[in-house]
């Protein structure tokens, strides 16, 4: 081959070179394909939609449609404004039950907490044999639905032929009633600390096998002794995941419903129909036929919840866990 036709074909390759290297241009069909996929990701989420709009936006809406007007023996439904609003702040028995929801969840969270972190470390440490079977086994209570548990802690709990009563009379407390006024409170919080402890640990277990282990080594090589790399290593490290689950059981305590509606068949001496603000707004709706004073009380609950939930996303973009 001549020189001349040597270089028209190192010429016709550099052409063919920068012709792949050349950007695509608007109007190239790669780009139609581009954008055509890209819709089709959008069907991908409309079913997500469809079902919110369904069970959430429009629920809510029916409930602040429902709460502005009252339904009459005589008279039909009327409009009434903000009048089922301003019932619903003067009644002293739905914030009664909102302080002792506060107060519950004051005591019940803590202690859940610090026991799920100390099952947590222990299986993080390796100190525990088994870990992975010990794992399942906490975490089973959280599988157990929350009215079989209730029922089945109400047997165990029953004060005359409880084992648990059989066992504090043995030790010396005669005549104990775990479903008594005295105790109902404390009984409840046992009863939510068992079902959701096996929960918090395994997101805090979790947390803990995130913690790089340079970090870890580096304290060791410096002497930390075990108890200060878990308080002042990990722990730290960790802060974030544990203040997440402070907003969400801080909701779960808002929410309590379920527990104290079945222990109230077995103590109603104990448990008031207005204990909770979502036992309040349930006994107003169904045992008051009420619906309407029920949907502002709903309305407003659903406020507080919204504001606690605002609350953790500003205190989490202040700690810098998201932009």
């Amino acid at each position: 081959m001549s020189i001349t036709g040597t270089l028209r074909t190192v010429r016709g390759r550099a052409l063919r070179s920068s012709d792949a290297q050349r950007p695509v241009e608007p109007g190239h069909s790669h780009t139609n394909w581009v954008q055509q996929r890209d819709g089709r990701g959008i069907w991908f989420v409309v079913p997500f939609v469809i079902a919110f709009i369904l069970f959430t936006l429009v629920p809510v809406g029916y409930s602040i449609y429902t709460s502005l007007y009252n339904t009459r023996l005589i008279g039909g439904t009327v409009f009434s404004g903000f009048q089922n609003y301003t019932a619903t702040f003067q009644a002293g028995a739905f914030w009664s039950g909102f302080i002792r929801v506060i107060i519950f969840g004051a005591i019940q969270i803590p202690i859940m907490l610090a026991i799920a972190f100390f099952f947590a470390t222990m299986f993080d440490l390796g100190i525990a044999k088994w870990g992975g079977a010990f794992r399942t086994i906490f975490f089973i209570p959280f599988a157990v639905p929350a009215v079989v548990a209730s029922v089945m802690w109400s047997f165990l709990l029953e004060p005359q032929f409880g084992p648990f009563t059989h066992f504090a009379s043995a030790l010396g407390f005669q005549g104990t009633n775990f479903l008594g006024t005295s105790l109902i409170f404390p009984t409840l919080i046992l009863i939510v600390i068992w079902e959701w402890t096996g929960y918090n640990m395994v997101i805090l277990f979790t947390a803990l096998k995130a913690v790089p282990r340079e970090v870890i080594e580096a304290a060791v090589l410096d002497g930390a002794s075990l108890a200060k790399v878990v308080l002042r290593v990990k722990l730290p490290l960790v802060r974030p995941a544990i203040l997440v689950l402070v907003f969400l059981n801080a909701i779960g305590a808002l929410q309590l419903f379920t527990e104290p509606l079945i222990l109230q068949a077995y103590a109603p001496q104990s448990i008031s129909n207005n204990w909770t603000p979502t036992l309040y707004l349930y006994n107003t709706a169904i045992g008051g036929q009420q619906y309407n004073l029920a949907a502002a009380g709903a309305v407003i609950f659903g406020l507080v919840i919204v504001v606690v939930s605002l609350v953790s996303l500003v205190s989490r973009r202040r700690r810098g866990e998201f932009a």
